[in-house]
C-alpha cells in the first residue's frame, strides 16, 4: 500500500494545481478505491489534509522513487567453503592457476543441492586463465587477493558469437571467452573484502589499435542466460574490452565495485547490460576508456531476430567518468528493445559526453521509456546527446527500412558545470525522435562554446532549462506525454 500512495500523489499534486480542490477529493476516491473509501466520510478538506500527510510522510521516508535496486537479493551463507589453496594454487603472479580454480568448482559442484558453496581466494596474485563459475557459488575474494588474466592469448578460449550480434563485436567470426564466465547459472555471487580481478589488458590494447587480433576481445566477467547474479565489494581492474556483461540474465545485482581502465584503453567499457532485466547497479565508482555504463540488446537484424530487450534497470548512487565515451550510455546495439530505466543520484564527470543515446537507420528496436533524475555534471564536452547515426552494421544483410524508435525520455533535476555543448539531438527523418522531456536543468556553460543546442528530428518539451532548449524542444504540445512515473513494479507509466 505504501508504493501505491507514493505512486499517487506526484499525480494528486498535477490535478490540485489544474483542477482545485473541488475535484481533488473526486480523484482521491478514484484512485485510493476500496482501501481508503472510509475518506468519502470525512469533508474534503479533511481528506485533503490527509493525503498531504500520507505523501509528505512517504517523502521523508521514502527519499528514491520504486525502483529494482528496491528487491534485494537476499544472501544466505553458504554452508561449505574452501580455499584455492587447497586445489594448489600458487599466489606468486607467475604459477598459472587455472586447473586449481577448475577443479575447485568442480568440487563445489557436488555441493549444489546442500545449499551452494564458497571458493575462498586468499591474499596473493593468483595469475589464470579463462574459468567457468558454477550454480549456487560464493567467489569470495579476500582483502588483497588480486585474480590476474593470463597475457597470453593462447590461455582464452574462442567461443561462438552471441545470437543476437551474429559476430563478434569488433571483429567477424567468434570472440575470445572472458576471464570469468558464467552459463545457465543460478544464485551465483562474486564478492569479498574489496578483492581485485585485474584482466591486464594493456597487451589485449596494444593488439587492438594495431589490428593484430583476429577475435574480438575477452571481457573480464561475462554472465550469459543467468539469474539471481551478485557482484559486490571488488575492485575490477584493466578488462581487455567489458568488465561485467550480464546478456540474457535476469535478477542481477551490481553494488559497491570499482572498475578502472586508463583513459588511453581503447573502448573499454565498465557494466554492459545486454538483452537483461530486473537488473540494479548501484554506490559503484567507474573510470573507463570509453564508456562507464551502457545498455545494449543486440545488433540490427540478429538483435531483431533474437528479441530480448533490456528492461527494468535501475542505476543510482554512482560515480561515473569516461574519457573517449559516455558517462552512461544507451546503445547503440539496441535492436532488441530498451525500456523502463530508471537512474538517479548519480554524478557523471570528465567524460565526452554525459547522457548519450545512441542507435541508427537498421537497428530497429526501441529506446523508450527512460526516467534520468538527480543528476551533477562536471567538466563535459556535451552533457546530453540523442544521435540516430551512430555506430556501423555487422554485415550487409541489415534492413535498411528498420528504423528505430527513440521515445519518451525524460531528463530531469540535473546540474551542470563546465559544459561545453548543452545537447545534441540528432534524429533520422524517417523516424524522429519524440517525447523528449527536459524538466528543472542548469548548465554552466563555458567559454569554449559556439553553440549550446543542436536539433534535427526531434520534438519535445522543456520546462525550466537553461540555457534555452531548441524550439523543436518547447513544443507544449508534447507536454502530457512528458511526465512519467513508476508502477509499484518498477516500470514507466505515463500520465
Amino acid at each position: 500500500m505504501i508504493h501505491y500512495i507514493s505512486i499517487i500523489c506526484p499525480r494528486f499534486m498535477s490535478f490540485l494545481l489544474f483542477f482545485g480542490l473541488k475535484f481533488m477529493s473526486l480523484f482521491c476516491l478514484e484512485m485510493l478505491a476500496s482501501g481508503f473509501l472510509f475518506l468519502a466520510l470525512l469533508h474534503y478538506k479533511v481528506a485533503l489534509l490527509l493525503l498531504l500527510a500520507l505523501c509528505n510522510a512517504i517523502k521523508v521516508n521514502g527519499e528514491e522513487s520504486n525502483g529494482q535496486c528496491f528487491h534485494k537479493l537476499t544472501l544466505d551463507p553458504r554452508p561449505h567453503s574452501v580455499s584455492i589453496l587447497e586445489f594448489g594454487a600458487v599466489g606468486d603472479g607467475k604459477t598459472l592457476n587455472t586447473i586449481a580454480f577448475q577443479n575447485a568448482i568442480f568440487y563445489l559442484k557436488s555441493f549444489a543441492d546442500k545449499g551452494g558453496a564458497q571458493l575462498y581466494v586468499p591474499p596473493g596474485r593468483w595469475l589464470t586463465e579463462s574459468f567457468n563459475l558454477t550454480s549456487h557459488l560464493t567467489l569470495f575474494l579476500e582483502k588483497g587477493a588480486v585474480i590476474l588474466g593470463s597475457q597470453d592469448p593462447s590461455h582464452w578460449d574462442i567461443v561462438e558469437p552471441l545470437p543476437s550480434y551474429g559476430r563478434g563485436i569488433e571483429l567477424p567470426g567468434g570472440r575470445y571467452r572472458s576471464l570469468v564466465n558464467g552459463y545457465m547459472l543460478r544464485d551465483v555471487i562474486i564478492t569479498g573484502d574489496n578483492g581485485t580481478i585485474d584482466g591486464q589488458g594493456s597487451v589485449w590494447w596494444e593488439w587492438f589499435a594495431s589490428h593484430s587480433l583476429n577475435y574480438s576481445r575477452p571481457h573480464l566477467v561475462e554472465f550469459v542466460s543467468s539469474e539471481y547474479v551478485l557482484v559486490s565489494n571488488i575492485t575490477l581492474l584493466n578488462a581487455p574490452a567489458y568488465n561485467i556483461h550480464p546478456v540474457y540474465c535476469s535478477n542481477v545485482h551490481i553494488h559497491n565495485i570499482s572498475v578502472y581502465a586508463p583513459p588511453g584503453s581503447p573502448y573499454t567499457v565498465g557494466i554492459v547490460p545486454d538483452s537483461s532485466d530486473n537488473v540494479c547497479i548501484e554506490d559503484c565508482n567507474i573510470s573507463m576508456g570509453h564508456d562507464a555504463i551502457a545498455l545494449k540488446s543486440g545488433w540490427d537484424e540478429y538483435g531483431i531476430a533474437y528479441g530480448r530487450p533490456t528492461t527494468n534497470v535501475h542505476v543510482r548512487r554512482v560515480h561515473l567518468q569516461s574519457s573517449s565515451g559516455s558517462s552512461l550510455a544507451f546503445g547503440s546495439e539496441m535492436s532488441g528493445g530498451i525500456s523502463n530505466v530508471q537512474v538517479e543520484q548519480v554524478h557523471l564527470y570528465n567524460s565526452l559526453s554525459g547522457i548519450e543515446f545512441r542507435t541508427a537507420r537498421g537497428r530497429g528496436g526501441y529506446i523508450k521509456e527512460i526516467i534520468v533524475s538527480d543528476v551533477d555534471l562536471l567538466n563535459m564536452n556535451t552533457a546530453f546527446s540523442a544521435i540516430g547515426d551512430y555506430g556501423f552494421h555487422p554485415d550487409d544483410k541489415f534492413d535498411p527500412h528498420a528504423f528505430p524508435v527513440l521515445e519518451k525520455i525524460t531528463l530531469q533535476n540535473i546540474v551542470g558545470t563546465n559544459i561545453t555543448v548543452a545537447g545534441n539531438f540528432t534524429g533520422i527523418q524517417e523516424s524522429p525522435f519524440t517525447s523528449i522531456c527536459l524538466s528543472n536543468i542548469s548548465l554552466s556553460i563555458n567559454a569554449a562554446s559556439s553553440t549550446s543546442w543542436v536539433c534535427s528530428y526531434v520534438s519535445g518539451f522543456s520546462d525550466s532549462v537553461f540555457p534555452e532548449p531548441c524550439p523543436d524542444l518547447e513544443n507544449s504540445t508534447t507536454s502530457s506525454s512528458c511526465f512519467f512515473l513508476l508502477k509499484p513494479n518498477g516500470k514507466a507509466a505515463v500520465l
